[in-house]
């Protein structure tokens, strides 16, 4: 069984550390230097660093912070908010990230994942897809994508899109439910199961993290590759080090 991850998330905006709820309604979480920094400490098995107004500000994400965050951490670490090119990412991965996250760019213009993956390398491009259950015109429901910080709705279905980025080369997928998150009622089980059967990619689940259970049930019934999370973390409701001991406790293969 291959090793499953645990990965904090950092929201950037500002240039600080913030949390929402089905992401609205944000607050101060902290210095995100400081913080990237404990969660390497702590032994996360990644970081994640979204500046979460980038696109919608229509600016480039926080190269300087990116790298003062790089400097602190000895682990994998994810960058994403407001990379449109190939120059957006060559400048990113020259501050310190290894891989980049891209999601309303690659909405925009689906080939950029194939140009990405081209010039960098499957594993250094992630699609986050950002997904909304919602009431179409037909009368059904369906996850749709949405875009700009999750403030635009699409009219891509999650499912069918998550298989389109991973057949343009995407290497990951981080997959977060707004419906969920912020919520600590537990990530989108079903989707993420969904999504993860019909992957040949690890996926990332995020969006719904209030438990160890919860990471339990996302390894197991969700069948996640890595399970991200924000503000249990931020505010030390649960320690990176006490979740892993748990998980390996109940059969999930952790490195600790």
């Amino acid at each position: 069984m291959l090793t499953k991850r645990i990965i904090p998330c950092l929201d950037i905006k500002d240039g600080r550390t913030v949390k929402g709820t089905n992401f609205v309604n944000l607050r101060d979480a902290g210095d995100p230097v400081e913080l990237g920094a404990e969660y390497a400490l702590q032994g996360a098995d990644e970081l994640v660093f979204l500046d979460i107004t980038a696109t919608v500000e229509e600016r480039k994400t926080l190269i300087d912070l990116v790298r003062r965050v790089a400097r602190t951490v000895n682990i994998p670490f994810c960058v994403g908010g407001g990379i449109g090119s190939v120059a957006d990412v060559s400048k990113l991965l020259n501050a310190g990230a290894d891989k980049v996250s891209i999601n309303s760019s690659a909405v925009r213009n689906p080939d950029l994942i194939n140009e990405l993956a081209l010039e960098f390398g499957s594993q250094c491009i992630v699609v986050a897809i950002d997904t909304r259950y919602i009431n179409l015109e037909n009368g059904t429901q369906e996850h749709i994508v949405h875009t700009h910080g999750g403030r635009k709705p699409t009219e891509l279905k999650t499912i069918e899109w998550a298989k389109e980025v991973e057949n343009r080369g995407a290497g990951e997928i981080l997959l977060t439910s707004m419906d969920t998150d912020g919520t600590k009622a537990g990530f989108a089980l079903e989707l993420t199961a969904q999504i993860s059967d019909n992957a040949n990619i690890p996926i990332i689940a995020s969006g719904g993290a209030g438990t160890m259970e919860h990471f339990y049930d996302v390894f197991t019934t969700g069948k996640a590759d890595a399970g991200l999370a924000a503000s249990i973390f931020h505010f030390k409701e649960i320690g990176i080090p006490e979740l892993k001991y748990y998980l390996k406790g109940k059969g999930i293969s952790m490195r600790v």
